[in-house]
């Protein structure tokens, strides 16, 4: 890939990303949501620099992410910024202070579990998709409920309304995006 800007690296990236259907939920697959197909470096530079440039780090103790998708951006977001990371896993580890959250994605349920986030800090949530807000919603409930702040929650690409939902239901969450796209006959499109 040429080098060029980063959100139209990103945006380049999408399109003509493949579809597949689970039932009746259209899946796009892309490396910094599925880890297929191969993922050319100046993509994921190109979210680390969009995510990197949009945060006021000064404001930020801690990035967290969800396993598995988010930790390409968790890492490299982390490393850029030298702010310490946390992964929300799927399975506990039965850690002091462990936070058990059920989820749902458009296709899925599951559960995951919260450890290491202290009351009082300052935390960015990064991640890959955001489509239902059924994955993100509860977490982010859960982390509020653990007594952090959620200064700040960037996910790479938005599909469906569920960010949009977020932001009009609960107006103190800030959820950015850098890519908005939308399935239309197939394709995945950029939506401006």
């Amino acid at each position: 890939m040429e080098p060029g800007d980063p959100l139209s690296i990103l945006h380049d990236s999408l399109r003509g990303a493949p579809i597949i259907w689970k039932g009746d939920y259209p899946y796009f697959i892309h490396p910094i949501s599925d880890g297929i197909p191969r993922m050319d470096a100046s993509v994921l530079r190109a979210a680390r620099d969009l995510i990197v440039s949009m945060v006021d780090w000064s404001k930020i103790d801690l990035i967290v992410s969800v396993e598995a998708m988010g930790l390409p951006l968790l890492a490299a977001v982390g490393e850029a910024t030298g702010k310490p990371t946390v992964v929300i896993r799927k399975r506990s580890y039965g850690m002091r202070g462990e936070v058990k959250v059920e989820v749902s994605t458009g296709y899925s349920k599951s559960t995951t579990y919260i450890n290491d986030i202290s009351p009082g800090e300052r935390v960015l949530i990064v991640d890959d998709v955001i489509s239902t807000g059924g994955t993100l919603e509860p977490i982010l409930e859960a982390i509020e409920g653990m007594g952090a702040k959620l200064q700040d929650i960037i996910i790479a690409i938005e599909k469906g309304n569920g960010r949009e939902r977020l932001s009009k239901e609960r107006p103190n969450w800030r959820i950015r995006t850098l890519a908005r796209i939308d399935i239309i006959d197939g394709k995945v499109e950029i939506i401006e």
